[in-house]
């Protein structure tokens, strides 16, 4: 890979791009329970990619959804199929941007999007599962490998399309430049101290107040120093809420709440003044997040709360938009949403532009494996700093994963083992895949059996 070790030169071809639906049923106890999405069953849309290599190594990936529709993503991901198999495993791995933008660049399967929807979050399962197989055959950590490349080659990674009005290629060479000074120092401390995090463990809609008291105080325990609670089913429930949690963590710790893209701009304005009292540090996609303009008019009216957004944000153009326009305090990339990592290295580098703080979104299955991995890079080799940065954390399926996040003292570790840590266990994928995975099976018996007993 240019800007890092040699791969050895081989012949080795991609020689099957494997698709798997799996789900989780997280439905069952509420977790991930918010107002727009009040019944989620997380899951992936999962794909490895296979090769001849010799060396074992295999590149996995995967885009999040919440249940129904998540065929659909896993046959947009079969579409690429034709993109990727027979192609050099060694010339795609020294510059993964060739096949980033080949997937988007396709003149046909370009009108589905472009650049947005079902279709580009099958380009960023793919390319990530990419990025996973070069960072395991370099031997080293995505996050590593990220901040140990040059700059040059970072910047051949990005594409300035559409955004080179804000973010100039000269302007990302600069800015990764100046970001590694005192690399190796931050490194040390990441591997001593980690990355922090906040969560929302406690916060889910469908919780009870015991619930959310009992999960808010073992946050703080576990040494968080900030969680966050969905809002927006009912106000009086959200006041209730809030109060239940401010008493529970105390003044010193950060509340922030999230709204899912609930509110018009005008309603999202009042019902973040009426929580005002108990100093939520910011307002989450208070609504579409495709308003750019409604973003920035909350923004402009609800101040000191901080206005986040980025989950469901679709492209670095629409990132762009909201940097140019003041509309948002934090920028939440995720790492499953967009187009993978180099899209996410556009949105990074956006970000830092523009003074931006970088706070991902995760929580969904896997996402907290993958979006680590960003940020880590941020702090080394962009950013410089971790201040009001956090990662979001749900303590729920990461026993799924070869490589599961490991959380000590509110801070994520970083990992160490080579690749983007989105290996599932096999086990897993064969237990939960929908609909012929032994969970979902014996699930269908079961209710079978509860109607013939009714």
């Amino acid at each position: 890979m240019k800007g890092s070790t040699t791969l050895t030169a081989d012949s080795a071809r991609i020689t099957a791009v494997d698709t798997y639906d799996v789900r989780f049923p997280t439905s069952r106890e509420l977790d991930g329970s918010d107002a727009m999405n009040p019944d989620p069953d997380y899951s992936a849309a999962y794909v490895v990619l296979r090769t001849d290599a010799g060396d074992g190594h295999e590149g996995h990936g995967f885009t999040f959804t919440i249940g129904r529709g998540n065929d659909v993503q896993v046959a947009a991901i079969d579409a690429l199929r034709p993109h990727v198999l027979g192609r050099s495993v060694q010339e795609l791995c020294a510059d993964p941007g060739s096949l980033s933008r080949d997937l988007i660049g396709d003149s046909q399967l370009r009108w589905l999007g472009p650049e947005k929807g079902v279709m580009h979050m099958a380009i960023g399962a793919v390319v990530n599962a990419l990025w996973d197989l070069a960072a395991k055959r370099e031997g080293k950590p995505l996050w590593q490998l990220l901040a140990q490349a040059t700059p040059e080659w970072l910047v051949s990674q990005v594409d300035f399309r559409y955004i080179a009005d804000a973010l100039t290629p000269e302007d990302a060479l600069t800015l990764l430049r100046e970001g590694r000074t005192g690399l190796a120092r931050r490194e040390a401390l990441l591997l001593e101290r980690g990355y922090p995090g906040y969560t929302t463990s406690p916060g889910w809609l469908g919780y009870s107040d015991d619930k959310l008291t009992r999960l808010a105080k073992q946050a703080v325990t576990d040494g968080f120093r900030q969680i966050k609670l969905k809002v927006g089913a009912d106000l009086n429930d959200d006041i209730r809420r809030l109060r239940t949690a401010r008493a529970a963590v105390g003044d010193d710790i950060r509340i922030a709440v999230d709204a899912n893209q609930r509110w018009n701009v005008d309603e999202a304005i009042e019902w973040t003044k009426a929580l005002a009292e108990f100093d939520p540090y910011w307002i989450e996609e208070p609504t579409s997040p495709d308003d750019v303009l409604g973003h920035a008019a909350v923004r402009q009216a609800v101040g000191p709360v901080k206005v986040a957004t980025g989950e469901h944000v679709q492209n670095r153009i629409v990132f762009k938009q909201l940097l140019q326009a003041g509309a948002i305090d934090v920028l939440q990339i995720d790492a499953a949403r967009v187009g993978g990592v180099n899209e996410n290295l556009a949105i990074l580098l956006l970000a830092a532009k523009f003074g931006v703080p970088v706070c991902p979104h995760a929580g969904g299955v896997g996402l907290c494996e993958l979006v680590q991995h960003l940020s880590m890079f941020d702090y080394l080799a962009l950013s410089g700093t971790t201040e009001n940065r956090v990662i979001e954390y749900v303590d729920h399926l990461h026993q799924h994963f070869t490589v599961p996040v490991v959380m000590r003292d509110g801070h994520y570790t970083a990992p160490l083992a080579p690749g983007f840590s989105a290996t599932m266990r096999e086990a897993s994928i064969a237990e939960f895949r929908y609909p012929d995975g032994a969970f979902w099976v014996a699930d269908r018996a079961g209710l079978s059996d509860q109607e013939n007993v009714a």
